[in-house]
């Protein structure tokens, strides 16, 4: 399969060209972003738990990666609100300019261009080194206990990233999603760009108080 062509264009050159074009083509570039980490993830994933479910603690199976797809939402809320909406400022030192010329482009860019492919969606190799580290450590530990549970983290990452390119790219009626989409389309605006962190669920913004106002949520659940 040959990788799609990204179109990446300016305000004004963008208009030139009709917008569902545009989207068509934004979709096909972030589908193809997404697919050499959801094999890569989601064999890790199938491997571990087939291997855990041939010892004899197939709950115990069941409970880890459960606790590991939990997890996975607290991780998601802390990492969009403090890193990807946080603010690095340039410095002198090797850390700071790392942290200003890596991570401050990571969403700001998508708030921007909210349709533009090459913001919409992870790549294999951004968790990639701190993958490698946490496997092996959670190999030390039974394989139906740590490895399931990181199982469940990277698998709920792999959910999460086409869960947040169908928000931005899928037309779907199906009530239920078309809150989710309407929530998060709301957190690219203005009035909303400070709170609504949650993708996969709006658990986490409601126990540290980054929910949308009430009036705004009552809007946004109607059909």
């Amino acid at each position: 399969m040959s990788q799609p062509t990204l179109i990446s264009l300016s305000p004004q050159r963008t208009a030139e060209i009709p917008f569902q074009a545009y989207k068509r083509c934004q979709a096909a570039f972030a589908r193809y972003r997404l697919y050499p980490l959801t094999v890569f993830y989601t064999l890790y994933a199938i491997v571990v738990l087939i291997i855990s479910f041939t010892t004899t603690h197939p709950w115990t199976t069941v409970a880890f990666f459960s606790a590991g797809c939990f997890t996975w939402t607290l991780v998601e809320y802390l990492f969009h609100r403090y890193v990807l909406h946080g603010r690095f400022p340039p410095g002198k030192g090797v850390i700071r300019r790392f942290l200003h010329d890596r991570l401050d482009p990571l969403h700001w860019d998508h708030h921007m261009r909210p349709f533009d492919g090459k913001h919409i969606s992870g790549e294999l190799k951004d968790i990639l080194p701190l993958f490698f580290v946490a496997a092996p450590m959670s190999f030390l530990f039974p394989v139906y206990t740590a490895p399931v549970l990181l199982a469940g983290v990277v698998q709920s990452y792999v959910a999460e990233e086409w869960l947040h390119y169908a928000l931005h790219f899928s037309s779907s009626r199906f009530p239920p999603f078309r809150r989710m989409k309407k929530y998060h389309l709301y957190h690219h605006s203005p009035r909303g760009i400070d709170k609504g962190y949650g993708i996969t669920t709006s658990l986490w913004d409601g126990v540290f108080d980054t929910r949308f106002p009430k009036f705004v949520r009552r809007s946004l659940s109607k059909n």
